[in-house]
This record gives structure tokens, sequence and C-alpha cells, in this order.
């Protein structure tokens, strides 16, 4: 599948581009497109994200390290949640805390540093991973993608403008690197599970913090159809 890996990981790259110029996103109240991407999001973390963990469960299991421990792929998922969730709540202390144009400099540059972790992590599974069909690598494409369109539309709305003129390139290279590595490094698939695991932990955070909004701001007809469509798709289709 590596000239579909090619296409969808440039395909990631260009929709964090084009972040500066979808401003219909950008209606009070929420866009219907953003509830709608947070309805897939969710569906996607339930239906594929969960079970994913469960079978890298197995294969950490059946490798047989840190036995004294159970769980240790839930336990990975729990440490990227936590790790994200703090340097989140770093980024808000400091833009809480500034006082200066540097320190909200400090902010945006915690802030994509984490996403650039979190978009190579995301390019290098997308090469890594063993997709069970071609069906199950574009879920993971589309879910991914209008995560990132979320993504993408929050970090504007928090940094404007330093946003368009670095973060979105910054994201945008650090999918094709994540990918790139994939590419050209061998690990086993104990390591890929480690890495599925951690990286959901970081996925399930931020589809919670980014892709469901408070209520008065949110679509719920639109949220609805989000989950039911891709849920329908993924459980009759991959």
């Amino acid at each position: 599948m590596f000239w579909l890996s090619l296409i969808f990981v440039f395909s990631f790259a260009l929709a964090h581009y084009m972040a500066k110029y979808m401003s219909f996103l950008s209606e009070i109240p929420r866009s219907r497109y953003l509830s709608a991407a947070g309805g897939i999001a969710v569906s996607y973390v339930f239906l594929h994200l969960l079970p994913e963990v469960s079978e890298s469960q197995e294969v950490i299991h059946e490798a047989g390290i840190f036995s004294s421990l159970s769980n240790h792929a839930y336990l990975l998922a729990l440490l990227g949640l936590f790790l994200f969730y703090a340097l989140d709540q770093r980024v808000k202390t400091t833009k809480t805390t500034a006082r200066q144009g540097k320190k909200e400099s400090s902010a945006f540059w915690i802030h994509v540093a984490s996403f650039f972790f979190y978009n190579a992590l995301i390019g290098y599974l997308l090469i890594k991973e063993e997709f069970h069909s071609v069906f199950g690598m574009s879920f993971y494409f589309f879910a991914m993608l209008v995560h990132f369109i979320t993504v993408d539309h929050n970090l504007r709305s928090e940094h404007k403008e330093v946003y368009d003129r670095y973060g979105r390139w910054i994201l945008s290279v650090a999918i094709v690197i994540g990918w790139f590595i994939g590419l050209v490094t061998d690990i086993s698939e104990y390591m890929v599970s480690l890495l599925v695991a951690f990286l959901a932990g970081g996925i399930i955070l931020n589809v919670i913090k980014e892709e469901l909004p408070e209520e008065k701001e949110s679509s719920l007809g639109a949220f609805a159809m989000g989950i039911v469509g891709y849920s329908l798709l993924l459980l009759f289709l991959e």
C-alpha cells in the first residue's frame, strides 16, 4: 500500500497547509462541518481505535516484556493521554500569565512542538501499521483528516496569525517526516503496538478536548450524522 500511503500523507500535509483558507469553519454558532467531524472522530475512537488498543495489548502480552504488569497497552494509552494533557495545560498556563509577546510566543511553540510529535506519529503509523485492507487504511486516513481539520481550526483560533505564518507549515512537514521515518526504518510488531497504544491516548484526549465543544456551540444533528454515517461504514466495509 506504499502508493496509497504516499497519496494520503501528502493529503494530510495539504489539509494543514489549507487551514488558513477554511474560513467557512469559523461560523458562529459552531460550523456543522466541525460538528460532523467531531462525530466521525468519536466513532473512530470507539469502533476502531479502542479495539486496536486491545489488539496491541495481545501483542505486548505475547512479547513477555514487563510480564509483572497487566494491561500494558492501556497503561501506555493513559500515559499518552496524560502527557498531551500536561502539555496542553502548560500552554494554557503560559498564555494566562503572559505579559509580553515573547511569552505568548513560547505558548505557541509549546503547542506546536507537541502537535509536531503527534503528527509525526500519525504519519509514521500510516506506513508502518499493518492495515487489514485498503478500506482499513482509508478509514484511518479519513478519520485523521477530519480530525486534523478540527485541530487546525482550534490552533488558528488560539494563535491566530502566528499559526498561519509558521504552525501550518510545521505540522505539514511533521506528517511527511513521520511517514518517511517509517518508510526507511524497520521495527518489530511489538514496538508498533507500543506506538499505537501511546498515540491512542493522545487521540482520545484531543477528540474529547477539540471536537466535543460546549453544547451551545455545536450542532447535535450534524454530530449525530457524523457518528451514524461513519459507524455504518466501519461496521459494514472495514
